[in-house]
């Protein structure tokens, strides 16, 4: 589903609504249903489900105020203190916070679903128009609260312990919920938070409160979730993007779940300098740092997508051992140092361990919340996911879980097609010691390569060793009596290359052989500065490699641009902010323009373009060729055991 409008939630509107959510946390009444009552016969937890179920009196409705109830909670757990104590207070603030938002998303509604006016005409409705505006009320009073409910997590969920396993095993479920009409709806859902919140078990201390808070309002979220498909009339609910001003919340449709929450992970800052060799990798890294810093967040585009330099799909191979974690966080270091320098919100977002999941539908679930952060336009995005090669393996491939298929289905759905939002500002990287494992669309969808192959020279072997030893240098000066080159300064090699044509040792034929093969045959026909040169070449490659596409074709393209792009920002626009980042969409556009011109002067197309062919060709067959050898290896391999145990079976 695509959400095709955005419209604003404007402060001093929700100004105008505080009053009315203050009143319900000062005091609601609700009468609990029969079923609610006896869910204690069978819950896991029979003394919380019980208090929950014991209204006082003789049945009839209960009064609760869930700000009585947390000035009791103070007492209780910090009687000392004067003041009401920061936990408590956050916690109270933002459920506040959560109703206000979800009263105006009910008032929105109803005025753009039509309910307002049957509202107004109730008691003339016939029979369809009253089932018209009891469903309305339904679907209104569900779309408020699970926007209350998502604004709380949005506020909370940063505060909240990371772990909250201990405090779901305490929760024992919400016993109803009630859509019924918005005040029934969230007059049920703070009379169990409150009773929830009065329950010794459940509160020891003032963190448990937002950390209880958290848990109850996820759990009201996936009550709303189950229900959904049985609401009608929700098109105005999933056709628009409801975006808070002046904040990075927003509330679209159902379905992005903790969009806001994405909680930026924590990691080890890394220099490139301390990076040896990898020259291509930190050279990728850098130019992609600067791609995603010129992104615009008046305009939500970036000029480098329309100059064809922007990656969000990108791929770093290897052999083990080369330095990707280091990578990842020096390329997390560098975006972040900007990013805080230039006061631009940014998220590292790496792909979880977890992910793939043993339910059915349970992996695919975690992807689309893994992915959906992606879409946010209000921050810089780093999505990295190493060991690519376990969550996005061959789905051909035997053996592959259900799983995987999930991830990978939803992984191709978020990166292109309909569900596909690409603003500029975040980028995908995939990082694995083993490309050829990956799935077939899943590498047809990078389009950035570059190879991670550690250090090669005698100059980066040094500089290794001299980044171990000079630790100890430093606390005993003497210790390391050996001699150093002379005629070398150490890390002077480590430093970034200028632009990819310093990197690049240039062959100028494929080295695998029947890409050379092929190259040769059409080159007899053709020179490499016709077009028809690369028509001929890819079609001699398809008989080769029959998955070699035009999708294929779309990312040597793709790589002819980035070259085209090869150029580095000033080095003042990084120091004054105001000269080119701070600028409008159309300056930048414009002075990158400038800038690739000037760098175009000294470039020859249809020389890169031949240079890129031949490096993403190699590239293919070296991918298609270590899985057949893989393949073949690994027959052998099960042959010889048959061979060997036969043996042995003949001499029992």
């Amino acid at each position: 589903m695509e959400h095709n409008s955005t419209f604003p939630i404007k402060q001093n509107e929700l100004d105008m609504l505080r009053d009315e959510a203050t009143s319900y946390i000062k005091s609601i009444q609700w009468e609990q249903g029969q079923r609610a009552k006896n869910k204690d016969k069978d819950a896991k937890d029979e003394s919380i489900l019980l208090y929950l179920s014991r209204a006082k009196g003789n049945g009839g409705a209960e009064i609760t105020s869930v700000s009585k109830t947390i000035l009791e909670l103070k007492k209780r757990l910090l009687p000392e203190s004067i003041a009401i104590p920061l936990h408590l207070n956050q916690t109270l603030y933002a459920v506040q916070e959560g109703i206000t938002l979800g009263i105006w998303i009910k008032d929105s509604y109803y005025d753009a679903s039509g309910l307002s006016s049957l509202a107004e005409n109730k008691s003339a409705l016939d029979n369809a128009g009253r089932r018209e505006y009891e469903s309305k009320m339904q679907t209104g009073t569900a779309f408020m609260l699970f926007a209350t409910a998502y604004k709380i997590l949005h506020d909370l969920k940063t505060v909240a312990s990371d772990d909250l396993s201990v405090m779901k095993n305490k929760f024992a479920g919400i016993p109803e919920v009630s859509i019924m009409s918005p005040l029934k709806g969230i007059s049920c859902a703070l009379f169990y938070y409150d009773k929830y919140l009065g329950h010794p078990e459940i509160i020891k201390s003032d963190k448990d409160v937002i950390d209880f808070t958290v848990v109850y309002f996820e759990a009201l979220i996936a009550e709303i979730q189950m229900r959904k498909s049985s609401l009608e009339y929700t098109e105005t609910v999933t056709d628009r993007t409801y975006k808070l001003e002046k904040s990075d919340f927003a509330v679209s449709g159902w379905d992005n779940v903790f969009q806001g929450a994405a909680k930026s992970v924590e990691f080890n800052k890394i220099q490139f300098e301390q990076i040896v060799g990898n020259r291509d990798a930190k050279h990728f890294a850098r130019r992609l740092t600067e791609r995603m810093l010129s992104y615009d967040f008046d305009a939500k585009k970036n000029p480098f997508q329309e100059l064809g330099g922007f990656m969000p799909v990108f791929m770093g191979y290897g052999i083990p051992g080369t330095g990707k974690s280091m990578l990842i966080a020096a390329i997390a270091t560098r975006l972040k140092e900007h990013c805080d320098n230039l006061d631009i919100p940014f998220l590292f977002h790496p792909m979880p361990d977890t992910l793939i999941s043993t339910f059915q539908g349970g992996s695919a679930e975690k992807m689309v919340e893994w992915m959906k952060p992606l879409q946010d336009p209000s921050k810089l995005i780093f999505a990295p996911i190493d060991d690519a090669e376990n969550n996005l393996q061959e789905r051909t491939a035997q053996g592959v879980s259900a799983g995987v298929k999930e991830v990978i289905g939803v992984f191709l759905r978020y990166t292109e097609g309909a569900y596909a939002v690409n603003y500029g500002n975040s980028s995908i990287g995939l990082f694995t010691n083993l490309p050829e494992m990956l799935d077939k669309a899943v590498i047809s969808r990078v389009q950035g390569r570059f190879k991670i192959d550690g250090a090669r020279t005698e100059h980066d072997f040094l500089d290794q060793d001299h980044l171990w030893w000079r630790k100890l240098d430093t606390t005993m000066p003497d210790f390391v009596n050996m001699q150093g080159p002379n005629d070398y300064e150490y890390l002077q090699d480590q430093g970034l290359a200028k632009n990819m044509g310093e990197i690049l040792k240039v062959s100028d034929k494929p080295t695998e052989e029947r890409v050379l093969e092929a190259y040769d045959k059409v080159e007899k026909q053709f020179k490499s500065t016709e077009h028809l040169f690369y028509a001929n070449l890819y079609k001699e490659i398809q008989k080769l490699f029959p998955f070699f596409s035009s999708r294929d074709v779309r990312n040597i393209q793709s790589a002819v641009s980035l070259r085209l792009t090869d150029f580095d920002l000033e080095k003042d626009w990084f120091e004054n902010p105001e000269i080119y980042f701070q600028k409008d969409y159309e300056t930048k556009f414009n002075m990158l323009q400038e800038l690739m011109r000037a760098n175009m002067k000294g470039l020859d197309f249809s020389e890169i373009r031949r240079q890129e062919v031949v490096r993403y060709l190699d590239n293919v067959a070296t991918i298609a060729d270590t899985d057949f050898k893989r393949k073949v290896d690994a027959r052998i391999n099960q042959l010889n055991i048959e061979t060997e145990a036969r043996e042995q079976f003949g001499k029992i």
